[in-house]
């Protein structure tokens, strides 16, 4: 009952910060301007994703108060998360460069490894990769890696909410189904939580943005989350992927196009598939419940199939991954609007 109450007022704590951040934030006039790279065309509020890094943390908090204290996966989250947090508010307030805000990811990123006692074993087609310096580096960039993708993702109303209520209730689901202990199950529902709260007010059309605060906080506990599984099953690693893969093909699709074309990847664009589908059909929320939908009845399907040792977790990543491949492809991943343009008037 206690892990009951916990989640519900997370979720009405969450509810109440974006309200007076939404509200705050009108007041000091820290709003996201339209400009040529935007999605939106008035301006809105922004750092609401403080009310999910907040509600989360302070749950996390009274979890290590009255049920473990010190636990290793609590210290990463908090200490990382909040590191991550921190440099993203600065961000949505001010300017941080691009190195030093690399710089933070890296710290927090290595210190999470760390307290996890390094990137757990993987499995590839039956190949171990086993724990070492090899590993725990590409841990490092798999950390970092993610936690910047969300970044990049979060450019529509509610998208970026939507896919981490999916992933954290899918993942809640693959524990449950294989019998996983409610410590592990109980951090993606307090996620879900913290995010469902603010995805009221961030849900098409938005009335505040999440902001830099609340998606590189989103993209860094989640990764550290997926890594947490792999400690209980080597499978959870690639079902976490596989819940993941909107965000993970969209984003990487986009970056190695525009490596490709000579672009400069570290500019600020607009070129994501989600991008091009939303100017398309003119429609935020059209996308955000097509992503639903794609999270729901094809992603976490697959999912299940992996957990439940059906199929191999590299097999089913790919099986996942290739139609949202294509997809990432048709809708010009990577492309600029100038250069869809030329395209479709040839």
């Amino acid at each position: 009952m206690f892990l009951f109450w916990l989640i519900l007022i997370v979720l009405i704590c969450s509810w109440l910060l974006t309200w007076g951040l939404r509200s705050y934030a009108r007041h000091i006039s820290l709003l996201d301007i339209p400009n040529q790279r935007s999605s939106h065309s008035v301006p809105v509020p922004r750092g609401g994703g403080l009310a999910i890094v907040i509600s989360f943390l302070g749950a996390l908090l009274m979890l290590n108060l009255w049920y473990v204290r010190g636990d290793p996966i609590t210290i990463a989250l908090l200490v990382s998360g909040l590191c991550v947090a921190v440099l993203g508010f600065w961000d949505d307030m001010y300017t941080v460069s691009a190195k030093f805000r690399l710089c933070g990811h890296l710290a927090a990123a290595v210190f999470a490894i760390y307290w996890l006692g390094g990137m757990p074993a993987i499995s590839i087609f039956g190949w171990s990769l086993h724990p070492g310096i090899v590993l725990n580096s590409l841990g490092v960039l798999y950390l970092i890696w993610l936690l910047n993708l969300y970044n990049f993702m979060d450019g529509i109303d509610g998208l970026a909410g939507v896919e981490a209520v999916c992933v954290c209730l899918g993942a809640a689901l693959l524990y449950w189904l294989t019998d996983s202990n409610s410590g592990v199950i109980i951090l993606p529902l307090l996620l879900a939580a913290a995010v469902a709260g603010f995805l009221y007010w961030n849900f098409p059309p938005a009335r505040i943005f999440m902001g830099d605060v609340g998606s590189g906080f989103l993209g860094i506990i989640l990764a550290i989350l997926s890594l947490q599984a792999t400690v209980i099953d080597a499978q959870f690693f690639w079902c976490w992927l596989i819940l993941l893969g909107v965000f993970i093909v969209d984003a990487t699709v986009t970056l190695l196009r525009r490596a490709f074309q000579g672009d400069k990847i570290y500019e600020a664009h607009c070129s994501h598939a989600y991008q091009h589908a939303s100017r398309r059909f003119n429609s935020h929320l059209l996308i955000t419940l097509a992503v639903l939908a794609i999270n729901i009845v094809w992603l976490l399907p697959i999912a299940i199939v992996v957990v439940l040792g059906y199929a191999g977790g590299v097999t089913g990543l790919l099986v996942a991954y290739f139609p949202l491949i294509i997809l990432a492809v048709k809708f010009n991943a990577g492309k600029t609007s100038e250069m869809v343009d030329v395209a479709s008037n040839c």
